[in-house]
Order: C-alpha cells, then structure tokens, then sequence
C-alpha cells in the first residue's frame, strides 16, 4: 500500500514539473520584462532633459497625433455623446427629470468616458503605428546603425513621441468632452424636447473645471502610457516581418490593459481624496 502511494506521488510530481517550470519560468520572464520596462521610463525623464532637444521631431509628432487624430476623435465623441445622452434621457424621462440628462453625460464623459476613449482610440492608432515603424527600424537593424552613429535610440525615437502623447492626449480628451456635449445637447433637444439654454444652465451649474481637470489627468497618463509602452515593445521587436505583427500586437493589448488598471486605480484616489 505504502509502495503504491509512493509510486502515485511520483507520477503526480512528474505530470506537474513541467507546468511547474513552465509557470516558473514564465513568471520570471514577466518580471524581467517588467524590470525592463520600469528601466526604460527612467531613461526617457533622463533623456527628456538631455540635449540635444529634438524640437523638429516633437512638432512631427504633435502634428501625427494630434491633427491627424482629430478627424476620428471628432466622430466618436459626437457619436458617444449623442448615444450616451438618448440612454441617459429615457431614464430620466421616467422621473420626469430630463433637463438633467446634460449634467449626466457631462460628468461621465469629463470623469469617465472621454479619457478612457481617447486613450483607446490612440492606442489603436498611434500607438501600434508608432510600435511598427520602431519595430521595423529595429529587426532591419537601423537601431544599430543609429547607435553605431552615437545617436541614443531612446533621445531620438521615444522622447518626441513621449513628449508629443502627453500633450496632445488631454488636448484631444478635452475636444472629446466638448463635441460630446454637444451631441448630446442635439439628441436633447431632439428626442425630449430640453431647450439648449436650459441644457447648458444646468450643466454650467453642476459641472465644475475640477470635474474636467479629472479626465484631463487621465488622458495624460494614459498618452505617456501608449507612448512608453508602445515603443518600448518596439525596440524589443525581434524576428523579421513576423516579429514586428507580434511587436505591435502585444503593444496594443497591453497598452489598454494598462490603461485600464491605472484607470481604476486614479478613479479610486480621485474619489476618495478629490
């Protein structure tokens, strides 16, 4: 009986050692990625305030994602306003309330909405173009060059996008916010018959510039995190044509799971102490 229970125990131990090394070693493997990340932002303060300052490149950036962004930040944020605001409105009909339905959206787009949808919709589109291009610089080995040049990837490639995201993200939010009120005042009017000037009269009093000051920090955020993270995956990128799809994939999907942890995580800080 002892000899069988023995015998179970090692069958056991050698069916579970490989997911053991498996999960070991991919633990290990995220946390160096993680070491390497957290290596990387402090690179790019340290090189933020290093010459040369690339102004050139900061402007190319600004004018890539910022205008060339606003025609589908525009369509969205009229889209989800007016969307947001005919839901919003057929609840407060049943309470007879829908001169509020203004307040409403304007809060969920400043708080919520807004920063969060900008943040995704840069991902999307800058981010993987961003971690494309670097990543194709990289695997046809052009990053060497540049080093071999004495030219810092990092100064050169990252900064201005760094730079340019953080600026632009609370920017375009910001637009997000204002068209969306916008869609919303129109589907108001429309749909439950709320006069603009009482649209307006109500959001003017129950929506303060803390309330948009909160999704303005959020978009910030979340532009420095589609600019870090997206680059650093694509000077990591390795492996041809096939490396770069992979690059820019796993850039974009862990660009917005970051986004929405740290959504929850200043959500609940702005809450409680704002």
């Amino acid at each position: 009986m002892t000899t069988t229970f023995v015998h179970l125990i090692a069958l056991f131990g050698r069916l579970i050692s490989p997911i053991y090394r498996g999960f070991a070693s991919g633990l290990s493997s995220k946390v160096d990625r993680l070491g390497s990340m957290i290596l990387f932002i402090g690179s790019i303060f340290a090189q933020i305030g290093s010459p040369p300052h690339r102004f050139g490149l900061i402007f190319k950036q600004l004018e890539f994602i910022g205008n060339q962004s606003f025609n589908i930040i525009f369509i969205s944020s009229i889209a989800t306003g007016a969307v947001f605001g005919l839901q919003i409105g057929s609840i407060f009909k049943i309470f007879s309330a829908e001169s509020f339905m203004g307040v409403a959206t304007g809060l969920s787009l400043c708080w919520e909405i807004a920063p969060l949808i900008t943040g995704v919709l840069l991902a999307g589109r800058v981010g993987s173009a961003m971690t494309a291009e670097i990543a194709t610089m990289k695997v046809n080995e052009q990053i060497t060059a540049m080093e071999a040049m004495a030219v810092n990837p990092v100064n050169y490639l990252v900064v201005p996008r760094f730079v340019a995201s953080i600026i632009m993200a609370p920017l375009l939010c910001g637009i997000f916010v204002l068209v969306g009120m916008v869609g919303a005042a129109i589907v108001g009017k429309a749909a439950y018959d709320i006069e603009i000037g009482i649209f307006m009269k109500y959001v003017s009093l129950y929506i303060s510039s803390s309330d948009l000051s909160k999704g303005l920090f959020k978009a910030f955020i979340f532009g420095g995190i589609v600019s870090t993270v997206c680059c650093f995956y694509g000077l990591n990128a390795k492996g041809g044509a096939k490396g770069v799809g992979k690059a820019t994939t796993v850039a974009v999907i862990i660009t917005l799971l970051s986004m929405l942890g740290f959504d929850f995580v200043i959500t609940y800080f702005q809450f409680k102490y704002g």
